[in-house]
């Protein structure tokens, strides 16, 4: 009989045009995840990628649900919201490319690496998205 894995399940909701808040879930998670003595530099790739995860769900979808699913050998979060989805995904992944308003690019963010960053720091990165309809990324880190 197989043995089975134990899996951590962490669920956040993230509340969208709060940029207070942003980033409260993938603080969390690095915090969960020192106290498992996962290693330093897994901690960190899955912090970035997952801090962006939230700032874009709070930019463009207001707001949406992370999950995150732990066992010994990956971290898998999935980020989902029901925006108004990504017309051009290829577009999307390119560096510098924002479709953020003036008023958040003056607070400092929609610089357009969100995607880039969140597909650069993890092992494996799938986008679905329909336009009116919103957007899933998972994101999978190998430990």
């Amino acid at each position: 009989m197989a043995e089975e894995k134990n899996i951590i399940s962490l669920q956040y909701k993230v509340n969208g045009e709060d940029f207070s808040l942003a980033g409260e879930a993938s603080s969390n998670v690095k915090k969960i995840l020192k106290q498992l003595g996962v290693n330093p530099e897994a901690i960190r790739r899955v912090a970035i990628a997952m801090y962006e995860g939230e700032i874009n769900m709070v930019i463009h979808a207001k707001g949406g649900i992370a999950e995150v699913n732990i066992t010994p050998e990956q971290i898998k979060v999935l980020l989902q919201d029901e925006g108004p989805g990504i017309a051009d995904i290829e577009l999307a992944m390119q560096e510098g490319y924002s479709t953020a308003p003036d008023n958040i690019r003056e607070l400092g963010f929609g610089a357009g690496m969100g995607l880039p960053n969140m597909k650069r720091y993890s092992d494996e990165m799938k986008i679905n998205s329909v336009v009116g309809k919103g957007t899933r990324v998972e994101l999978i880190f190998n430990i």
